[in-house]
């Protein structure tokens, strides 16, 4: 087969094998999500190179009940350089199609419903760009589509066109994850897997090609990239304790919607809160939930309130947000009580006595568990225990720092901080020395000469600005990070519990782009993802083998 031919034979293999695993729902949690590997390893079975070779396509358990898996699949070439494409199968619920939901996940006729709808009303901006979109022919819908299926069809179309060279050098190994809308439960599993698997087939894992989505509201400039990093994620918690009054007499007690009212101030969008690196900034950080802890109705002040925030970097280390979030807590604090001692004394006419309070971390609230003696920490450990299978992580921690706190007899006005999430660790190709910017500049080549064969451009980007499953990917983290993590997140199901000998190599994102990705509206760029992706992975898997 012409070098031609192959790429044609790849761009209908990646288009129609997008649509088909699209039309397979996986919903992350769902039965289904834990039905699709199955599919897709019977399906892998079926072609000619896994035929062949059965023991090279193999799954690997994750987490659930039913049990979700990891697909693996390895075509093997001469040597022992190994490059690993990756991407999740999981997709965000399709509950925002309403009454389309049950053309969610079956691209073609879904598209035409939308189209209809949208030409049948008054339309706000984003619709009329969607409409204007669907009617190019140029964009597909689909829940999962673009998130990232798409992605998941390019690498399955590289694999088999290197499996159908003559005698290729070097190896690749395709995995798809369930779980990355949760908390990367499939990335992690697999990457804790993957140093057995590397000795099992005597493979030398030099490089990953992440094939996640990407968003573009434009001409689609910037969703025609190479991302070489991907941010890093913090999900800080601050649980405010103040003392209760009977509203009559505020002056009584603390507020804790004061303490809170001034930490949100203090965080929320706050532009020098964000990371310069790489020549980007990150997102300024954003509360995520504000709310007071009590079971009903009465006029005396809540006494306690949760907040929790989410907090993006492109440098900040675990140790560097703790203690940031720190100052900025306690700075917060110190500001309310001041302002509340001075509302007491114009009211009350007189000079008010100075209120202080306390900021603990997670882990200095268990010191003080601990040094209370008794049951009281059995208790927690026995309540986390009992939590750990919950979804929501912010409701998880909330419940374990309520309980912890009272078991411990904190008095407010006090502020307990932490981690309320699974922290996603900031990648960057940088950060592989000389290895990464040889890696770059021998991509840049792949960049510059497939955009020209296709018409069209491809830009390096220096950060995925979505947390994805690239923070684990090839990423080994720090034990000095894991360990601080671990002793300020209360619940451990929502830690990364990283086992000891995990390998650690660059990677890089490469996958589709596309709008609106996870809205009803989500839909995919059919001639960029069809026809120029699965060229740049293929010709970017060769550069990694490369010695």
């Amino acid at each position: 087969m012409t070098t031609e031919n192959a790429r044609r034979t790849a761009a209908a293999r990646a288009k129609d094998l997008s649509l088909l695993m699209t039309r397979w729902p996986s919903v992350t949690g769902s039965p289904d999500e834990a039905a699709f590997s199955e599919k897709l390893r019977a399906h892998l079975a079926e072609t000619s190179y896994f035929r062949s070779h059965p023991d090279q396509l193999f799954t690997v358990d994750s987490h659930g009940e039913p049990m979700t898996q990891n697909v693996v699949a390895l075509v093997r070439g001469r040597g022992r350089r190994t490059v690993v494409m990756a991407g999740h199968f999981d997709t965000v619920s399709i509950a925002n199609y309403g009454t389309l939901a049950p053309l969610a996940c079956d691209p073609e006729p879904l598209t035409e419903a939308l189209l209809q709808e949208l030409r049948s009303r008054p339309l706000n901006g984003a619709e009329a760009k969607a409409l204007k979109d669907f009617e190019s022919g140029d964009f597909i819908a689909g829940r999962g589509l673009l998130d990232m299926k798409s992605g998941l069809a390019a690498g399955i179309a590289a694999l088999e066109r290197f499996a159908g060279l003559e005698a290729p050098e070097g190896n690749i190994l395709f995995v798809a994850t369930p779980d990355e809308e949760n908390r990367s439960r499939g990335m992690r599993s697999l990457r804790n897997t993957l140093p057995e698997i590397a000795r099992r087939f005597d493979l030398d894992i030099v490089g990953g090609i992440n094939l996640d989505a990407s968003s573009c509201e434009r001409d689609g400039e910037e969703g025609r990239a190479v991302y070489l990093g991907s941010i890093g994620k913090f999900a800080p918690f601050a649980f405010v304790i103040g003392r209760p009054t009977h509203a009559g007499y505020p002056f009584n007690g603390t507020s804790a919607h004061r303490i809170s009212a001034e930490i949100v101030h203090a965080m929320d969008t706050v532009p020098e809160l964000s990371d310069e690196a790489f020549g980007e900034r990150s997102p300024p950080p954003v509360c995520l939930e504000a709310r007071d802890i009590r079971d009903g109705y009465d006029v005396t002040t809540p006494d306690r309130v949760w907040l929790s925030f989410n907090w993006l970097t492109h440098r900040r280390s675990p140790a560097d947000i703790l203690g940031e979030f720190r100052t900025v807590v306690t700075d917060a604090l110190n500001a309310a009580l001041e302002t509340q001692d001075a509302h007491q004394a114009r009211y009350r006419g007189r000079p008010a006595a100075k209120t202080e309070g306390v900021v603990l971390s997670y882990a200095e609230l268990l010191e003080r568990l601990k040094a209370r003696g008794g049951d009281a920490l059995d208790r927690i450990t026995a309540r986390e225990r009992s939590l750990s299978g919950g979804t929501d992580p912010l409701k998880v921690s909330r419940e374990i720092v309520a309980a912890a706190a009272a078991e411990a007899g904190i008095e407010g006005p006090a502020v307990i901080i932490g981690f309320g999430s699974l922290h996603y660790p900031l990648v960057h190709l940088d950060r592989a020395g000389e290895t990464g910017s040889l890696m770059q500049t021998r991509l840049e080549t792949v960049m510059q000469e497939t955009a020209k064969r296709h018409g069209t451009s491809i830009k390096f980007k220096q950060i995925f600005a979505g947390i994805s499953d690239m923070s684990f990917f090839g990423h080994r983290p720090e034990a000095s990070e894991t360990g601080l993590l671990a002793a300020n997140t209360p619940s451990a199901a929502f830690t990364d519990n990283a086992p000891d000998g995990l390998l650690s190599f660059p990677t890089v994102n490469i996958g589709p782009w596309g709008r609106d990705y996870h809205q009803k509206w989500e839909r995919v760029h059919a001639p960029y993802t069809f026809e120029v992706l699965p060229d740049l992975v293929f010709e970017s898997a060769l550069v990694w083998l490369a010695e």
